[in-house]
């Protein structure tokens, strides 16, 4: 049986890319359409001008409306930026009927919970993770449900942000015409479409390199450790190409994704290209091992950025699986072996073909869209723990849009994050 129809968004320091997606009967996601925008007012994951992301939300949103034939409503958001924090912390709490089975909602609860935690003025709690729970004092337990308790005690991985930054997101979303689901961490969204469980369980690291930001997110025993995000991506290097070699931000960007690789040592002095010159100048001609050099000084700085927060978890020895390399910066070439060399992790790219249908377009499978992919899985998960009969996104012509398609609930206890922006906007403050 399919399942209901989840949209992911992906708000990109570099592009907003819209993902409309499905479970099909093999448990495989089906993208039934997908939009994408030159994203004009993010930097570094944070949104610095309203109106022009509200312009590329709406037209990315509407590409996808029209690809799937599906009326978005609601959408699942992604968020990253250098102002999200990461940090372990414990609840617990005592059952008023221990006799009875441990469900689903006692969980739950628990969780909701932990939104109640004072913060640092200013910051936010954007997701509460559970990573193992306690029962009566029996610890390492991964799922209780079905078990008998008195005090059910849990792990927390908790990822906070600003606040501001976190209502900007909201407000663009409102103001393109569409409600907020789910806002999702996006180091979390990209590691649930290119990771396997296998490679979570023994222990890796998933580091994105998007346009502003690279995300990074530890996994040992299947349960997340760490997250952390570093200001630095793609524009930053495309920016080292166009100050290095005295040429215009198009040109640059153009030369990086054509020509550019992560190791100066695999190209020639005598490898040229030529740039057109400007107004009627003489063409410009850079070697590409000069280019690799200004590329290879910046990216070896990310990768020691990275590497720094995995030496930070202490677990460093004990994450067999490696490194995991995705989003648009991953595409780079030679970048797999320069991270290898440079951690003495074993290091792979990571795409999202594994979850995806057959039938998906070639270029939803690439590492760019890892990110978008995750947001509508990740949707998925948690929408199918609390479903409802309500009106939700409608596939049009099709006989079914008659009866009303399932829609999450709200989060059990309304101490989401979500529930916490609808009170804000609904009690008119500005």
């Amino acid at each position: 049986m399919e399942s209901e129809i989840i949209v992911g968004l992906d708000i990109g320091t570099t592009k907003i890319a819209a993902i409309v997606g499905r479970r099909n009967d093999l448990g495989k996601i089906e993208v039934l359409g997908y939009g994408r925008s030159e994203s004009i007012g993010v930097r570094r994951g944070v949104i610095t001008n309203i109106e022009n992301t509200v312009q590329s939300i709406q037209a990315a949103v509407k590409e996808a409306e029209a690809r799937s034939g599906v009326n978005i409503r609601t959408v699942n958001v992604g968020i990253a930026g250098q102002h999200i924090r990461s940090l372990q912390l414990r609840g617990s709490s005592i059952r008023k009927h221990p006799d009875t089975e441990i469900s689903q909602e006692d969980l739950d609860s628990l969780t909701s919970d932990m939104f109640n935690i004072a913060m640092n003025p200013g910051e936010k709690i954007i997701d509460v993770i559970p990573q193992e729970y306690t029962i009566d004092g029996e610890s390492g337990i991964k799922d209780p449900k079905g078990a008998m308790g008195h005090q059910v005690e849990a792990n927390f991985h908790i990822i906070t942000g600003q606040t501001s930054a976190a209502m900007n997101i909201f407000k663009c979303i409102q103001k393109a015409g569409y409600n907020v689901e789910n806002m999702i961490l996006e180091p979390l969204a990209s590691s649930e479409s290119v990771l396997s469980d296998d490679e979570k369980e023994a222990g890796v690291v998933l580091v994105d390199i998007g346009g502003g930001t690279t995300d990074i997110a530890i996994f040992l025993d299947g349960i997340i450790r760490h997250t952390a995000v570093i200001p630095f991506g793609g524009d930053i290097i495309t920016e080292d190409i166009k100050t290095g070699c005295s040429i215009i931000k198009k040109h640059a960007e153009d030369l990086k994704v054509k020509f550019g690789s992560a190791l100066a040592k695999e190209n020639k002095n005598e490898e040229v290209v030529a740039i057109p010159g400007l107004r009627g100048r003489a063409p410009k001609e850079i070697t590409l091992k000069n280019l690799a050099s200004i590329i290879q000084a910046r990216m070896e700085e990310i990768i020691e950025y990275v590497y720094h927060e995995i030496k930070s978890t202490g677990l460093e020895k004990k994450l067999i699986a490696g490194i995991v390399l995705t989003g648009g910066g991953s595409m780079l070439k030679h970048i797999e072996q320069l991270t290898q060399f440079m951690t003495a992790m074993d290091t792979r790219i990571g795409y999202p073909n594994e979850h995806l249908a057959s039938t998906v377009p070639e270029e939803i499978t690439s590492p760019m869209y890892a990110t978008g992919v995750g947001l509508v899985m990740l949707g998925l998960q948690r929408n199918e723990r609390h479903l409802t009969p309500s009106n939700e996104q409608v596939q049009e012509g099709d006989p079914a849009t008659e009866t009303p398609v399932k829609q999450p609930k709200k989060k059990p206890g309304g101490k989401g994050l979500m529930d916490w922006f609808n009170k804000f906007f609904e009690e008119g403050i500005d």
